[in-house]
C-alpha cells in the first residue's frame, strides 16, 4: 500500500497537492489529526476496494494542539511496520504572507498571536522544523505556479512511491533565487551563453539549436563529464543515508538556456543507468 502524509506551511499549496494526488488517482482526506493516522492506515489496509491502496491524508496545524500527536502517530506506524512517506510542503515566509493577503484568509494560529499573520507564520515554522526533518519529500513552493506545482506533484507520485530514491533534475535561474530544497546544486554560468547569440536569444535549452549550440563546446563537455561522475558517486552514499528523494538542481543566470541543456544531459543519464529520475524546469516559461 501507498500511504502518503502531506503537510507543511499554511499557504505553502497542500490543498493543490492534495487535488492533485486525488487527480492521478489517490484516495485522499484532508485535515486529518494526527492521532487518527494509525487507525485510517489499518482501514485502508483492510479495505477490499482498491482505490485505498494509494492513499494520501493531509494534516496539518489546524489540528489545533492535537497536532502535536503526530510523532507519537508515525511512531505508531513505524513501529507497526506501517510503510509510509511524508510530503512536506514549503514557502519563503513573506511569499507565504503575500498569499493569506491576496486570498484575505486568516492564518490558523493568528488567534494565538493577537491576529498577526507574521508571527502565526513565524510560529508555525518553529513548530514544523521537526517534522520537515523527517519528511521524505520537501518541496518549496516559492516560486512554482499551481500548474507547476501539479506537474512536480504528479511527476513524483504517477510511479510507485514506495520503490527506491527518486532523483528530481531541476533547472533554475540563478536571478530568481536559489531552489530552497535543492541538495546539490551545479552553477553553470561559467559555460557560453547562447543568451548573446540572437538567433538563439529567444529559445530555451529545450530545443536542438540551442542543447547543440550549449554542448558544442568542449567546455560543456567536460563539465557534463565531471558533473556526471560526481552524481554517480554520491546517489549510492545518498542512498544508504534513506534519502527518498535528491534533488540535483542545474542552475545559470536566467534559466532558460544553459542549466535546462545540461538538466537534459543529467536527467538522460540518469534515465539511462536506470535511476528513476524526473525532471522539471523552474524558471523556463519567465522572461
Amino acid at each position: 500500500m501507498e500511504f502518503i502524509i502531506i503537510t507543511g506551511l499554511s499557504g505553502a499549496g497542500k490543498s493543490i497537492a492534495m487535488r492533485n494526488m486525488e487527480d492521478i488517482g489517490y484516495y485522499c482526506v484532508d485535515n486529518i489529526p494526527p492521532m487518527l493516522v494509525p487507525t485510517f492506515y489499518e482501514l485502508c489496509e483492510k479495505a477490499t476496494d482498491e482505490r485505498m491502496k494509494t492513499v494520501a491524508v493531509v494534516t496539518d496545524i489546524r489540528s489545533g494542539d492535537a497536532f502535536a500527536d503526530l510523532f507519537g502517530a508515525l511512531d505508531k506506524l513505524r513501529g507497526g511496520e506501517k510503510q509510509y512517506k511524508i510530503l512536506f510542503l514549503d514557502a519563503r515566509d513573506d511569499v507565504l504572507l503575500r498569499r493569506f493577503k491576496e486570498t484575505r484568509r486568516k492564518h490558523p494560529l493568528s488567534d494565538v498571536n493577537k491576529g498577526s499573520t507574521e508571527e502565526a507564520v513565524h510560529l508555525e515554522r518553529k513548530i514544523l522544523i521537526p517534522v520537515k526533518a523527517r519528511a521524505d519529500y520537501v518541496i518549496d513552493t516559492s516560486l512554482l505556479s499551481p500548474t507547476q506545482l501539479k506537474e512536480r506533484i504528479s511527476s513524483l507520485f504517477l510511479g510507485n512511491a514506495t520503490l527506491g530514491m527518486t532523483v528530481t533534475c531541476l533547472s533554475f535561474g540563478f536571478k530568481y533565487g536559489l531552489p530552497a530544497e535543492a541538495d546539490l546544486v551545479f552553477d553553470v554560468r561559467c559555460l557560453p551563453n547562447p543568451f548573446y547569440i540572437p538567433e538563439l536569444k529567444h529559445h530555451t535549452g529545450l530545443e536542438a539549436c540551442v542543447y547543440d549550440y550549449v554542448m558544442g563546446f568542449d567546455q560543456s563537455k567536460g563539465y557534463a563529464e565531471r558533473m556526471l561522475s560526481l552524481v554517480d558517486y554520491s546517489l549510492p552514499l545518498y542512498l544508504q543515508e534513506g534519502k527518498s528523494q535528491l534533488v540535483i538542481a542545474v542552475g545559470c543566470t536566467g534559466g532558460k538556456h544553459r542549466s535546462v541543456t545540461l538538466t537534459r544531459v543529467l536527467y538522460n543519464h540518469l534515465l539511462e543507468t536506470g535511476q528513476r529520475a524526473i525532471v522539471h524546469h523552474r524558471d523556463i516559461r519567465k522572461d
